[in-house]
C-alpha cells in the first residue's frame, strides 16, 4: 500500500473534502481518503491499479488540482 499527501489550494471547507473523498473513493484501488481543510491537504492510501497520476488527474477533473 502506498500513502501520499497532496496539497490542494482550492479546499476551503469540509464540503470540499467530502467531494474529493467521494470522487477518489470511486477509483479502483483507493483504500482511504482523509482531508484537512485548514491545512488544504488530503492523504490518500491506495494500491494498484490506482496510481499517483490517476489520483492527480481525477483531482484536476473535479476542479481540485494538486500542487506539484
Amino acid at each position: 500500500m502506498k500513502t501520499l499527501t497532496y496539497s490542494i489550494p482550492n479546499i476551503s471547507c469540509g464540503h470540499c473534502v467530502m467531494h474529493i473523498k467521494k470522487a477518489l473513493s470511486a477509483l479502483d484501488g483507493v483504500e482511504s481518503v482523509e482531508g484537512n481543510p485548514a491545512e488544504k491537504r488530503i492523504t490518500v492510501e491506495f494500491i494498484a491499479p490506482a496510481t499517483d497520476e490517476l489520483i492527480r488527474d481525477t483531482l484536476a477533473e473535479i476542479n481540485y488540482p494538486a500542487e506539484a
